[in-house]
């Protein structure tokens, strides 16, 4: 746990720091469709649905992004790879919500923009026997209320490898960036090695950078390939962890600490292992790790985005002068606000992190 002191002063620093970003900046595109209006193609026969609304949000590392701007982190300054079309255009526009510096965001006109397309129904609900609810078609009672069932989802990327002229003026960009900020995030989003922004060159480059300047953080997520990160401080989920070392999934703390002092001696690295909401484990290379205990999330909750929210906060705290442990602390209170939040992906301002802590520690 943290004292309320020691996170009030780390959270004042937020608003001084300057974090850069690098890695797959996806746009989350959300069509909400209306039951009710569904009607019969001519030409098909097959229903059309009608969508009444879209709603554009930043996704991926533009997750991450949300979660420090509502930190109050005061300068975001992402690196990565965009295409030249619509969805490209509705990104950026989304981005102008927060405080980012997008002049290093690369444009190719060859590559999609990488978008997440949920589509949603929106279907009335009728209170069940039991308490519960059962599906109902809209309007079909004054008592129902409104529900958004998700469709199958729609996805855009360009699969394939960065062009040579594009991938020169990535890390010429991720230099510059580098050098401007406090430090680096990685987000490695794509599984299939070479075809997102972090590919083996980019994995190259960031050991140059870390060499270079040693002391600087670079913190590193990636979704299936954290054990290729031989620079940084890296951060995979329990499942992640076991994966990459060929071990069955458990739910055994001590297993689980003795797999992450393997993984950080093995890739010679520090490590933060989130276990939801048990917390996190910090592992030292040297064979040493402690587990912060995670802090209550009381009611139903959503964990999509949870692991995004606890690298802003560990992030932002460590760039401010916390210990690891402290720094998990803090990842921890902002992941237990963000899983509450349904049906978004959720966010957690300052003072909601010390009303958390308030409340746990009442």
């Amino acid at each position: 746990m943290i004292e309320l002191d020691r996170l009030q002063s780390l959270l004042t620093a937020f608003p001084r720091l300057s974090i850069g970003l690098v890695g797959d900046l996806f746009l989350d595109r959300y069509l909400e469709i209306d039951s009710a209006l569904n009607e019969p193609s001519i030409e098909t026969g097959l229903m059309a649905y009608q969508v009444t609304r879209v709603r554009n949000s930043p996704g991926a590392l533009g997750t991450v992004m949300n979660n420090l701007a509502a930190l109050g982190v005061g300068r975001l300054v992402p690196v990565t790879v965009l295409g030249d079309d619509g969805q490209a255009f509705d990104l950026l526009k989304a981005l102008e919500q927060l405080p980012v510096d997008a002049t290093h965001i690369v444009r190719d006109a060859e590559r999609l923009t990488p978008t997440y397309t949920k589509p949603l129904v929106r279907e009335a609900r009728l209170p069940g026997a039991n308490g519960g609810v059962a599906g109902a078609t809209a309007g079909s009672s004054s008592n129902a209320s409104p529900s958004w069932r998700e469709l199958n989802r729609l996805d855009f990327r360009t699969r394939d490898t960065l062009s040579t002229k594009t991938l020169a003026r990535l890390l010429e960009h991720l230099d510059e960036v580098f050098d401007a900020t406090a430090g680096l995030i990685v987000l490695d989003q794509v599984a299939e090695v070479g075809q997102g922004v972090i590919g083996p060159a980019v994995l190259e480059h960031l050991e140059v950078l870390a060499r270079r300047d040693p002391a600087k953080l670079i913190f590193v997520d990636s979704r299936a390939q954290i054990g290729r990160f031989t620079c940084g401080t890296l951060k995979p989920n329990a499942n992640e962890c076991l994966a990459w070392l060929g071990r069955p999934p458990t739910d055994d703390l001590l297993e689980m600490l003795g797999a992450a002092i393997v993984l950080s001696v093995q890739t010679s690295r520090p490590l933060y292992v989130t276990l939801g909401e048990r917390g996190m484990i910090v592992a030292e290379p040297r064979g040493r790790a402690e587990h912060a205990q995670g802090y209550p999330a009381p009611g139903p909750v959503d964990i999509v985005g949870a692991g995004d929210s606890a690298t802003a906060g560990v992030v932002a705290a460590l760039l401010a002068g916390a210990t690891r442990v402290e720094a998990a602390a803090v990842g921890n209170l902002v992941a237990s606000i963000t899983v509450q939040q349904l049906g978004t992906t959720g966010t957690a301002s300052p003072a909601q992190v010390v009303e958390r802590w308030r409340e746990v520690h009442a």
